[in-house]
């Protein structure tokens, strides 16, 4: 088996990324399944999502919303919307607003293109979805961009173990874990989120350190306290 140091673990889309053709032809196949076993990840990452989302609040978007698992965890008063690159996993986040009694609004996009203004959200949430884009940080920065200074971006993602020998059969079956999948299942979300230019204000790790919850702020939000600093320091 293969060893890795921490700074050394490689990406196994690194050589060649999924398209979002080959993603999306992905999620048509997968997403029936996906929705029935809807009971298996309440059980695995509800609490996750409920200690997450539970707080967002105003326009909240739903990065890469598949079939709407994260839609039960927030609050009633939000303005949701959800977008996704595939619309089979769209028609089932339908059938989920409709169960559930709750407004909002769907539209089928590429996370790293948001079709929104700058600034346009009070929350920006996402899970389990870094793994899968092919230009993770292009992702993240486009969630940066649409979330407004004072907002939250809040993800939970999964990756890379803490625990020894479990990260190092990660790294071990990263390639063939992704071309089935289609999957990183031994990225660095944190890391991943801090290269993005994210202002991180809270992150934890859990089950084994497989999952990541990530509270940040957007960067202008950072840019904008510098000068802040800055002028007071200079007057």
């Amino acid at each position: 088996m293969a060893s890795h140091s921490n700074e050394d673990v490689r990406d196994p889309a690194g050589r060649r990324p999924m398209s979002i053709e080959e993603i999306r032809a992905s999620y048509a196949e997968c997403a029936p399944w996906m929705d029935r076993l809807d009971w298996l990840d309440r059980r695995l990452t509800g609490r996750y999502r409920r200690r997450l989302f539970e707080s967002a609040e105003g326009r909240v978007l739903d990065v890469a919303c598949g079939t709407g698992v994260n839609f039960r965890y927030l609050p009633s008063t939000v303005d949701l919307v959800g977008i996704d690159v595939s619309p089979e996993m769209l028609a089932r986040a339908r059938d989920r607003l409709d169960r559930l009694e709750v407004d909002g609004t769907l539209r089928e996009m590429d996370a790293q293109a948001l079709e929104f203004e700058d600034d346009g959200f009070d929350t920006v949430i996402s899970s389990l979805s870094t793994c899968t884009f092919p230009d993770p940080a292009a992702a993240l920065k486009e969630m940066d961009r649409v979330c407004k200074p004072g907002g939250r971006i809040l993800l939970l993602e999964h990756g890379r173990s803490d625990v020894g020998p479990l990260a190092r059969f990660q790294d071990w079956y990263a390639d063939a874990h992704y071309s089935t999948a289609g999957c990183r299942w031994n990225q660095r979300p944190l890391e991943l989120v801090l290269r993005a230019g994210l202002s991180v204000r809270e992150a934890s790790t859990h089950a084994l350190g497989i999952i990541t919850l990530i509270e940040a702020r957007p960067s202008r939000e950072s840019l904008v306290d510098a000068a802040r600093a800055h002028l007071t320091t200079t007057r």
